[in-house]
């Protein structure tokens, strides 16, 4: 019985998700756009982790088709470790390939219209990776305690 939040990272917007009480499903929660200040980011994602009673942060990694990690997956892990650093709670980094092309597709067959779609693709994306970790094995060590894989 773990509620979770799930981040998927981007340079203009943060797509935030939230499991249910039991850990069960993952909803798009809200996207926050960038404030320019990378502190005021985390306290704002802070904020949300205390309002939600979230027991864990899942931040997307964004690795490549072929599994290996780039700048973006580089840039990712050092906005987890920094996040952990100011948050109570574990938090774990999940391979977030495909998720925003799955949360594309699903809108799409919901019937979103395009200017929905763009309106919360960050934090559908952010839906599909929390789910894709609820889902999984959840055996990765917190970011900060040698688990930032």
């Amino acid at each position: 019985m773990t509620v979770a939040l799930g981040l998927d990272l981007g340079s203009k917007r943060i797509g935030v998700a939230v499991s249910d009480r039991s850990g069960t499903i993952a909803a798009p929660l809200i996207t926050i756009e960038r404030s320019g200040s990378a502190r005021r980011d985390r306290e704002r994602i802070a904020s949300l982790v205390d309002e939600e009673c979230a027991e864990i942060v899942v931040v997307g990694l964004p690795t490549n088709m072929d599994g290996t990690h780039g700048p973006a997956a580089l840039a990712a892990r050092s906005e987890a470790a920094a996040l952990a650093s100011v948050i109570t709670v574990p938090v774990v980094l999940s391979d977030e390939r495909r998720s925003t092309v799955t949360a594309q597709q699903a809108m799409i067959v919901g019937g979103r219209r395009a200017a929905d779609r763009r309106r919360r693709i960050d934090q559908v994306a952010a839906a599909v990776l929390l789910q894709h970790w609820l889902d999984g094995p959840r055996d990765q060590a917190p970011v900060g305690a040698g688990g930032d894989r």
